[in-house]
């Protein structure tokens, strides 16, 4: 018979992993967190079941961006005029979380897994309670 573990729908094992964005580019970074947020990590990884872990961000303010090149947003695509927004280095958050947006899988879970996303400014978090387990990434 089958073998293979999948785990149920009710399968509430997330874990917090803490990152510090201090001196880190922003692709590569993006691209470490994706598998934390869809579980894609784990071995008991399974398409059609949520296991995807929680991913706090901290000083994101020093995160490594390309100052030369300008970042723009189509708030309401199809309109003329003031739909076409740039984006300023200033707003660390939004820039990571359109990122992250852009690079997972397309499909229903796309927009609760951007959920599990925690970004913040400065070496201060509200989740210390969840006792995150702090990520070196190189």
């Amino acid at each position: 018979m089958n073998k293979t573990f999948i785990p149920a729908s009710n399968y509430n094992k997330r874990k917090w992993y803490l990152i510090d964005c201090k001196d880190k580019q922003l692709g590569r970074l993006a691209s470490t967190i994706i598998p934390l947020l869809t579980g894609k990590s784990k071995p008991i990884y399974h398409p059609s079941v949520d296991i995807g872990d929680y991913v706090i961000l901290i000083n994101t303010e020093y995160l490594k961006l390309d100052n030369n090149a300008e970042r723009f947003h189509v708030f309401k695509p199809g309109h003329p005029g003031s739909s076409l927004k740039r984006l300023v280095n200033i707003l660390p958050k939004q820039i990571i979380e359109n990122c992250v947006f852009g690079m997972l899988p397309n499909g229903f879970p796309k927009k609760h897994l951007v959920k599990r996303l925690k970004v913040y400014q400065g070496a201060q978090h509200p989740h210390l309670a969840q006792n995150p387990k702090e990520l070196n990434i190189i």
